[in-house]
């Protein structure tokens, strides 16, 4: 008698569906610590001109609003770069554009290095800005190719602390040398750094399983869901991905007038050294790690625990604004003190909440083919305030009676914008609500 034939195997995978993807803990580790070094020298790289403004100003006998001009100079293609790469990143692999931003960072640093000048100020930092546009978005788009929806809360704000991080290490070191080995030094300092980065990526840097445009979990989709794309008006203007730039502009504001300056107005208004200037600035980096490790993870949890991400994610990002907001308009009459220190840090450190939250927001309501392009057309949008908010200070404080005056028409002019971006984010994100009118739940 024959033997009868095998028995079939049913696949439960759909046709035309690719499987799940599996999660490969150790190397999204190492993926993240890799991205997070990424944002501490992209960090590193726009807090050394504040840090070096007064040096500067007195070697080259420039103006407050000159000054601020230079500083915005490096948001003159920021945007437009973040944008253009966004829609780059479907076609190029992560691995190529890391790799390429931070080759380019450390070809940024050397004009100055061949001539100290204005314009050789110029060109670095326009350099820097251009490739410096995409890499939080692109940095935060590699990092979701490695973790499922339900586990990015963790790894977006480890992600973000990069930030913190940067300006925590890089304000007395960056100090240390402006102080000891001159002011051009520090930008030697940090052509090496992106240097060595970049090298050390190129060996491990690749793009993992949750990259694909079909992978399940991509952006929130369910296992088996067709792959799909919708038009960018439809993504662009619900009041998720609207909000979302709202929280992130608000908190740019306040960051692009840190980097500028707040190592500038802690020198010449409140009378602090350079090495307390540093302190400071630390302290308030390393209030924003803080807040961002202890609060993203718990979104985490909370997500998982179904609550709404509107909740969890949306309106945190856009309370942090405000509040930020409310302690930029008093900070400056408050005197020296401990209440000072509070409100500062609040200030200039308690923003940074919502830019791990922005991002995941934003990913909750589009599609994973999409996904890159989304994050560089918030992330050019979202930070337009460092092409404004520098050079505007610069000319509110030459056209002020006194300097005292220009910094605290400054400050509230901030707290004013900063105040109504948070509101905007906080009525207008609802993802569940959004993701399911454009169809993706």
């Amino acid at each position: 008698m024959a033997n009868p034939p095998p028995p079939t195997v049913v696949s439960t995978v759909e046709a035309g569906t690719p499987p799940e993807p599996v999660f490969d803990r150790r190397h999204a580790w190492l993926i993240a610590a890799m991205v997070v070094t990424f944002m501490i020298v992209n960090f590193a790289d726009k807090s050394v001109l504040g840090l070096a403004a007064v040096p500067i100003m007195d070697d080259l006998g420039i103006s407050n609003s000159t000054y601020g001009a230079i500083s915005s100079s490096f948001s003159v293609l920021f945007s437009l770069s973040g944008l253009v790469v966004g829609f780059v990143s479907a076609r190029v692999s992560s691995r190529v554009l890391l790799f390429s931003m931070a080759a380019l960072w450390s070809v940024a640093q050397l004009p100055v290095l061949v001539v100290a000048s204005v314009p050789a100020l110029v060109a670095g930092r326009v350099l820097l800005g251009a490739a410096e546009g995409p890499a939080t978005s692109m940095s935060m788009h590699a990092l979701y190719k490695w973790f499922p929806l339900d586990r990015r809360g963790l790894p977006s704000a480890l992600q973000i602390s990069g930030a913190a991080l940067g300006t925590l290490i890089a304000a007395p070191v960056l100090t240390w040398l402006i102080t000891d080995f001159g002011w051009r030094s520090a930008f030697a300092a940090l052509s090496v750094t992106s240097l060595v980065w970049s090298v050390a990526w190129w060996r491990i840097g690749r793009d993992g399983p949750y990259g694909h445009p079909a992978a399940p979990h991509g952006a929130g989709a369910a296992p088996g869901q067709a792959v799909r794309r919708l038009p960018y008006r439809r993504l662009l203007l619900n009041g998720t991905v609207l909000g979302s730039i709202a929280g992130a502009f608000g908190a740019s504001w306040a960051m692009a007038l840190s980097h500028a300056w707040l190592p500038t107005y802690l020198r010449t208004q409140m009378d602090m050294s350079p090495s307390a200037t540093a302190t400071l600035i630390s302290g308030i980096s390393a209030f924003s790690l803080v807040l961002l490790l202890g609060v993203s993870p718990l979104v985490d949890a909370l997500n998982r625990r179904g609550v709404s991400s509107r909740w969890s994610a949306g309106a945190p990002q856009g309370i942090a604004v405000i509040l930020a907001a409310a302690a930029m308009a008093v900070f400056s009459s408050s005197g020296q003190g401990v209440l000072f220190v509070v409100l500062i840090a609040v200030a200039f450190g308690g923003h940074a909440l919502a830019f791990p939250l922005h991002y995941m927001t934003t990913a909750a309501v589009v599609p994973a083919a999409q996904r890159g392009a989304l994050f560089g057309i918030v992330a050019a949008s979202g930070t337009l305030p460092g092409l404004i908010a520098p050079y505007l200070t610069g000319r509110l404080l030459d056209s002020a009676e006194s300097q005292s005056a220009g910094y605290t028409s400054a400050f509230l002019l901030s707290a004013a914008v900063m105040f109504l971006a948070g509101l905007v984010a906080l009525l207008a994100i609802r993802p569940e609500r959004d993701a399911r009118r454009l169809g993706l739940r």
